[in-house]
């Protein structure tokens, strides 16, 4: 009976897997006339759901790894890349000399805007039941 239970526990976790790794699929492929992947969404969605009270919307880096489970130098190159296409900026974190933030560009944001209603159809037909 254990032994049963485990084997199910091991079949949904990789039920699990397998419907990430076809969603970032059908994602990437959405995204990619759009010059993004679905990583590249993850990080423009992040920072475009930014608020705070004063200033320019921006999240140190370390906040923003924490919501798109990259690794850092992952998340570092990823960022050098969308600043390097105007998305977004990065600059010195007033709080802590040592940290860096990252905001969105007007452009970023326009991107965003454009994507999102891709990427949420894509979700919704994959993660959707029915």
């Amino acid at each position: 009976m254990a032994q049963q239970a485990e084997q199910a526990l091991v079949e949904r976790w990789r039920d699990i897997l397998a419907l990430h790794a076809r969603t970032q699929c059908e994602l990437d492929r959405a995204l990619h006339g759009r010059g993004l992947c679905a990583s590249d969404f993850e990080v423009l969605d992040v920072l475009a759901g930014c608020r705070t009270p004063k200033g320019m919307p921006s999240y140190r880096v370390q906040e923003i790894s924490e919501r798109v489970h990259l690794s850092q130098s992952a998340l570092s190159r990823l960022i050098a890349r969308l600043e390097k296409e105007g998305l977004v900026e990065r600059g010195m974190c007033s709080e802590d000399r040592r940290g860096v933030k990252v905001c969105l560009t007007a452009k970023g944001r326009a991107l965003h805007g454009e994507v999102l209603p891709v990427q949420r159809a894509v979700l919704a037909r994959m993660l959707t039941d029915g």
